[in-house]
């Protein structure tokens, strides 16, 4: 048998893809980066600092500079959460993810567009990537020492790979992307951020108007089977008199909110990103999750493509577990419990108005780390969340 034509094929040019190639290919690595092309996900686009610190995020990719939240009850009560020190940036996934996908190729990653199809196995056991360039075209057969699975919440690598994926539990997501109103339109804040949490917009999760400079997001999501996305955003759009706003591009996709118990396969397969299900619940961000488990994969494949051992695999969902399954784990509870009808989300709305809570969620959103200096604060917001949930409670 011939060698290995690659130490590894990544399969999907999101930002977990994208960043997983780039860091083997900076380590030298032989890489190919698969993406089938044309898809953009579904995605509000903010992404905070320390992603842009970590991954070297140009400014000009940049595409608005978002500095104060507003939460909307089902009461039609506002809150407003000014950001403090700081900025969240706002990004294009169409111009932000090719940007990493160049950013992949310049750093030596091989760049091909095609359709993903399975994997098989030469008579010597190497793994071997099937795709097409198109949906009928003919197809190719690549050997690889490793395979990198970062082609979405669908993924058809951890599907040939994990029994559970199938299984994942799903947000269907569905958002327009809009031209903004003018620069001089008072009524639409271009600095803020506008999260609805209301029954009538999403019975189990929320909806956004997310500004993007000249465009803007608008979308909701939902894991309620048959409830009508797309009339939830037609609503939401006449009602903040952005109807007639120029509509440049729709899309839908789900979005997976519980990591996979395992992402190897103990041999020569680890999936990341949304494959993998690292979308934190509640918020449904994923950029910044996505990015670090790309890179995180791509340090577990580098481990493996040195020793052979496919134990180093399993890292990859270690090292990113223990730094974020804690939070993944109370966002989790709590989506379970206040997103559940609109009296929770109402106390839900009133606890991001005291300033506590907003002391502490900021700094944690924007740095990805929580802030220990002020314990008791921790033990004031503590004491309102219980009367709040004793309240809720029934």
């Amino acid at each position: 048998m011939t060698q290995p034509t690659y130490d590894c094929v990544v399969v999907g040019g999101g930002p977990a893809g994208a960043t997983a190639a780039t860091v083997l290919a900076d380590a030298g690595r032989h890489v190919m980066l698969l993406d089938r092309g044309g898809r953009i996900k579904p995605c509000g686009g903010a992404i905070p600092p320390r992603l842009m610190r970590d991954f070297a995020i140009p400014d000009h990719l940049i595409a608005g500079r978002v500095v104060a939240a507003r939460m909307i009850a089902p009461s039609d009560t506002e809150v407003d959460m000014a950001v403090g020190d700081g900025f969240v940036g706002m990004v294009d996934r169409e111009v932000f993810d090719e940007w990493l996908r160049v950013r992949a190729a310049r750093g030596g990653a091989e760049r091909r567009t095609g359709t993903f199809d399975r994997i098989e196995r030469d008579d010597d056991g190497c793994a071997v990537v099937v795709y097409a360039d198109t949906r009928d075209g003919p197809e190719h057969r690549i050997r690889t020492r490793c395979i990198i699975g970062a082609d979405g919440a669908n993924s058809r690598v951890a599907r040939s790979t994990f029994s559970d994926a199938e299984r994942m539990p799903c947000v269907f997501a569905y958002h327009e992307v809009i031209r903004s109103p003018a620069v001089s339109d008072t009524s639409f804040d271009r600095a803020r951020c506008d999260v609805y949490y209301q029954q009538a917009l999403s019975p189990d999760f929320y909806a956004w108007i997310f500004p993007h400079g000249d465009t803007a997001s608008i979308g909701v999501g939902s894991a309620q089977k048959g409830f009508a996305l797309r009339e939830a955003v037609g609503r939401l759009r006449a009602r903040e008199g952005l109807a007639a706003c120029e509509t440049i591009r729709r899309e839908g996709a789900p979005i997976p909110l519980r990591p996979l118990r395992k992402w190897d396969n103990d041999r020569d397969v680890i999936v990341t990103g949304d494959a993998a299900g690292v979308v934190a619940p509640a918020s449904g961000e994923g950029i910044y999750y996505a990015m670090v488990a790309g890179q995180e994969a791509a340090h577990a494949t580098a481990r493996f493509l040195a020793t052979g051992n496919p134990r180093s695999l399993r890292q990859a969902r270690r090292a990113f577990m223990r730094a974020h399954g804690r939070v993944f784990w109370a966002l989790g509870i709590m989506q379970h419990f206040w997103y559940r009808n609109d009296r929770r989300r109402e106390r839900f709305v009133a606890m991001c108005e005291d300033r506590d809570v907003q002391n502490l969620i900021w700094p944690a959103y924007m740095n990805k780390q929580l802030v220990y200096a002020k314990p008791l604060a921790y033990l004031r917001i503590f004491l309102k969340d219980m009367r709040h949930l004793l309240q809720t409670a029934g």
